[in-house]
């Protein structure tokens, strides 16, 4: 009972203080405004409500000032997590993705780091929202083909493989998926193996080489050739360039 008490008592001592102090935390409306341009995707409304963290007008979870701020960000972390969530982001994608982003904050040093991280975060899963709405409108059989093609890319796909999954035939498959995505289904397999390709590189510790074979390239030499073509650097200047760079950012 006495503990609820001196909860009580600090809340209306710190309301007290906030009015005087004229520091309030951010409307409810305009929080909900910020999640749902996340959630659809919304970069227009983003660039425009978009506020970065600022010390001055956030709640106080920590004395420590950086503290204060990485708790503030795991809190953004989570709610755009789960409004990503209900707008159709795979949840296990969606969680994950969100773990990677707090093992960031958790690294990080300054403020600086803490504000870049922070629009990155949002940017990123703006983005997959972006390009979730864009998927959503492709047809039920071209949708199957695509999420089969991600689950499927360190194996030989064929187009038998595909048609059946699609429970159409291979040769209106080809016209659809050109159709709906203006890609061939080769031209969608290579491009997709390439990006995981490139993640790979930039997070894991696998040799070029051994990617190539995960991703069953007919020889090194093509996954080279072909990476080249797409990204415009060798899986190995690629790697260079960017392996593990925004973990290095916040330490």
């Amino acid at each position: 009972m006495k503990e609820r008490v001196s909860r009580e008592q600090i809340l209306s001592h710190k309301l007290f203080l906030q009015r005087e102090h004229e520091s309030f935390h951010l409307a409810y409306e305009r929080e909900l405004e910020f999640y749902d341009a996340v959630k659809n995707g919304d970069f227009e409304t983003l660039q425009k409500i978009m506020l970065p963290l600022q010390d001055s007008k956030l709640g106080k979870l920590s004395q420590d000032s950086l503290r204060n701020l990485k708790y503030h960000l795991i809190i953004t972390v989570a709610l755009v997590t789960r409004f990503c969530i209900e707008g159709g982001l795979e949840s296990e994608t969606a969680y994950t993705l969100s773990d990677v982003y707090i093992q960031q904050i958790d690294t990080c040093k300054d403020k600086e780091s803490i504000y870049l991280l922070h629009q990155e975060l949002v940017f990123d899963f703006a983005d997959r929202m972006k390009k979730l709405r864009a998927v959503k409108a492709l047809s039920r059989a071209v949708r199957r083909v695509c999420d089969y093609i991600y689950d499927h890319l360190h194996e030989r796909i064929t187009l038998e493989s595909l048609a059946e999954e699609a429970g159409i035939h291979k040769n209106y498959l080809c016209v659809l998926f050109k159709k709906e995505t203006g890609m061939t289904i080769q031209e969608y397999i290579r491009k997709k193996k390439i990006e995981a390709a490139a993640n790979m590189l930039s997070y894991a510790d696998y040799s070029p080489q051994a990617i190539s074979n995960y991703f069953s390239f007919s020889s090194h030499s093509h996954f080279i050739r072909t990476f080249k073509k797409y990204l415009g650097l060798t899986p190995s200047e690629y790697r260079r360039q960017h392996y593990r760079r925004h973990w290095k950012n916040t330490n």
